[in-house]
């Protein structure tokens, strides 16, 4: 008897269904595989004349290996071992004697795609949700049941390498665009075209031009190509991933190749870090399906950027949205920008983006409170604005709908003043770009109910946007520690250090993007408006010139010029002598572990874990370091309290250590 597996015997053929007990997906872990082995075996005594490989859960095909399971193995050899033994049970299953057809929906991932690929055929689902990719180099390692050798094959390097390189998943056209899937099919033809399949037997063939790139002399030209478009993204010092697969594909990867090179890089620092964060941010999704948000329709109230674009997203996902806004010039913007994310994320399929675009309703008169489960408000950062939006809202919904604010600094508390029942508001704050950041902060007020917290959580999950609880205090999380960062940046300049040298910094040590470039982004008014609200309750100096820079309408990239003077949205950045003898990536990065330290200690959030979340899925704080906590913990705190100390008699008060440095609350290493 098999706990995972079910076969069951047609008349011309026989069905392996992968329904993982215990467990809501289905993984990859030790006892599925080595169940897979033991009925690959029974299949080869027994042999059908086609086999079919489904699952059983509603949610997708396989999500890959079992990310768990990663945390257990100690050394690179015993990491070979294990990827060489899933090698050898797809390659069995690639040896049986009958044509082979994976039926896919959902989700196929990782270990799921190579199973998938050791199959003769593939077949899959026609619908949004389904999708197949190998993500394994956002985890820091390369394929290692066999991708690596058998994608290329398919379906060329050009292809292969992107797929790897880039971890995204694709949709079903695309997949059978490039070869990789047979058939894409409704629901209800799935089996039929899989027993099609397994009657005809359609040879693969790959293309010429395709087959040519695999010659020594071409693989090492297009490798030495990949290898400059990589490094514009990723160090290898800090990522060496990518590059391994580069390097296999342009040895002419076999699998034990594959194998040693996943082994190495699964015990390393950086796919150790990824792994981690990776766990911090399935546990934030576990917490948000808890309960049923119960939310059907969504009221957002204020059609600029942010609001528009939370909006355009919640329709995304399937929800009934209605935006508002005292301008129609406004809604109309909004929805013409909704309509060209549309077209680019459906691939300008006219159904889909009609479909999208029924579900978001303009709303100049608010018709759609009525009906509203929620309402986001994304107004100006204006106490005043907010209450007296409130307090109009409350009378007009329903009693159980969720009110939530998108603010970002201003505390639920002074919000909640103007409502008669405060227990109904929470905090949604998203980031910018809405549709690229993962992270929204849950912010609970004083009197905010623990439903209307689950509920949100849960809304945030459905939106497949990871929510982090936080406390009602200026600035919440993210904010809070980005601006002493940004603030640093900002007087490091005005010291005469070129904006360069201080971007330059920040990215050497992993960032994604220099602070100075970061602020531009954000856009300087906002940066502008955080900082004063910030400047009482934390202390903060707000530089001169910043404020200068917004009076005279230096916003940043959004005016065309902040810091930087932009072209067609990217920065010109000028070049820079000798670099000066001032810390720039210290004095950056302890201002910003010092603030996070302080959010810890007064439990802003309640552990480093979600510290390191926050900061890593809100900011992109260097993933391979494991985020702001986990890294000081592996400085240690005696030596982040020391070095703070050391530039606070040179600097300043301001990055006098945190007393919590002097506690236990650092994460174990």
């Amino acid at each position: 008897m098999s706990k995972h597996w079910k076969r069951e015997d047609q008349a011309s053929y026989s069905i392996i269904t992968l329904d993982m007990a215990d467990g809501s997906a289905n993984v990859l872990g030790y006892e599925v595989l080595n169940e897979l082995d033991e009925m690959l075996a029974e299949l080869e005594t027994n042999m059908p004349a086609g086999l079919v490989i489904r699952s059983g859960k509603q949610n997708g095909f396989i999500y890959g290996a079992n990310v768990k399971e990663f945390t257990n193995i100690d050394s690179p050899d015993k990491a070979a071992e294990l990827a060489a033994r899933g090698q050898a049970i797809f390659a069995r299953l690639e040896r049986l004697r009958c044509p082979t057809v994976a039926v896919i929906h959902g989700q196929c991932l990782g270990g799921g795609t190579e199973l998938a690929l050791a199959c003769n055929y593939r077949v899959m689902r026609d619908d949004p949700g389904t999708r197949i990719g190998l993500p394994e180099v956002m985890l820091g390692i390369n394929p290692g049941f066999g991708g690596t050798v058998r994608l290329p094959k398919l379906v060329g390097a050009p292809a292969a390498m992107d797929m790897m390189l880039t971890g995204r998943a694709m949709p079903g056209k695309l997949a059978r665009k490039i070869g990789l899937v047979d058939e894409v099919v409704p629901e209800r033809y799935l089996m039929q075209a899989a027993t099609t399949l397994l009657t005809k037997r359609p040879r693969h063939r790959l293309a010429l031009w395709k087959r040519a790139l695999g010659l020594p002399g071409a693989r090492n030209l297009v490798a030495g190509a990949l290898e400059k478009k990589v490094r514009q993204k990723a160090n290898p010092d800090h990522y060496p991933a990518p590059y391994r697969i580069i390097d296999l594909w342009r040895s002419g990867s076999a699998y034990a190749q594959e194998a040693t090179s996943l082994g190495e890089l699964l015990t390393g620092r950086t796919s150790r870090n990824l792994v981690r964060v990776f766990l911090l941010s399935e546990e934030l999704k576990r917490k948000g399906r808890a309960v049923d948000h119960n939310i059907k329709h969504v009221h957002v109230i204020g059609a600029g950027v942010m609001g528009g674009d939370i909006a355009a997203w919640a329709a995304h996902k399937g929800f009934s949205v209605s935006l508002q806004d005292r301008s129609a010039e406004a809604i109309g913007r909004a929805m013409k920008r909704a309509n060209d994310f549309y077209q680019k994320k459906y691939r300008k399929d006219s159904r889909q983006v009609e479909a999208a675009m029924d579900r978001l309703m303009p709303d100049l008169n608010g018709d759609g409170l009525r009906r509203a489960d929620l309402v986001v408000e994304a107004i100006i950062e204006n106490e005043a604005a907010k209450q007296g939006l409130f307090k109009d809202v409350e009378k007009k919904v329903k009693p159980d709908c969720v009110l939530a604010t998108n603010t970002s600094s201003i505390p639920l508390e002074i919000i909640g003043e103007a409502l008669e029942d405060p227990s109904r508001l929470v905090g949604l704050h998203f980031f910018n770009p809405v549709a690229k950041m993962q992270l929204v902060e849950i912010v609970r007020g004083a009197q905010t109910s623990d439903d209307v917290m689950a509920r949100a959580r849960s809304f945030t999950t459905s939106l497949e946007r990871l929510p982090l609880d936080v406390k009602s205090s200026p600035g919440f999380l993210v904010n809070r520690i980005l601006m002493p960062y940004l603030i640093e940046a900002m007087i490091l300049h005005q010291e005469g250090v070129p904006l360069a040298e201080i971007d330059q910094a920040a990215v050497d040590f992993g960032m994604p993007m220099g602070p100075i470039h970061l602020a531009d982004t954000v856009g300087l008014d906002i940066c502008l408006s955080v900082a004063q609200e910030l400047s009482g309750p934390l202390g903060i100096t707000v530089p001169d010139g910043l404020k200068q820079m917004v009076d005279t309408g230096k916003l940043g990239r959004k005016s065309g010029e902040g810091f930087y003077q932009y072209k067609k949205g990217q920065p010109v950045r000028t070049k820079t002598g000798n670099s000066s003898a001032i810390p720039v990536s210290e004095r950056l990065i302890l201002r910003l572990l010092n603030e996070a330290m302080a959010c810890l200690r007064e439990q802003v959030v309640d552990s480093a874990d979600e510290v390191d979340a926050g900061m890593v899925y809100g900011t992109g704080f260097a993933p391979f370091l494991g985020g702001p906590m986990h890294y000081a913990g592996s400085m240690g705190a005696a030596g982040i309290s020391h070095s703070l100390g050391r530039l606070a008699d040179e600097y300043g008060e301001r990055f006098k250590p945190d007393t919590g440095w002097d506690s236990n609350s650092l994460p174990a290493i």
